[in-house]
């Protein structure tokens, strides 16, 4: 992933795909970190963005969940 993930982009995904695109996100800030740890970064840039794009998915994952729970008490109350 080159460029960040716009909100939009990602609200457009179903919540396997965003799953999915989290674990890559997660192995690939474990290997900036260890490319950090050995001296071998070659943009300390991406580790920020790697980060705010993982923030950026868990919560568009748990407004996902909070949306659905909401329309199932909504149900039940009615």
């Amino acid at each position: 992933m080159a460029k960040a993930t716009k909100p939009a982009d990602l609200r457009a995904k179903t919540a396997d795909e965003l799953n999915a695109l989290l674990l890559d996100l997660k192995r690939e800030q474990l290997n900036l970190r260890f490319q950090q740890a050995t001296g071998q970064t070659e943009g300390q840039s991406r580790i920020r963005v790697v980060r705010r794009e993982i923030a950026r998915i868990k919560t568009i994952v748990a407004q996902n969940e909070k949306s659905a729970a909401g329309a199932k008490t909504s149900a039940a109350i009615s």
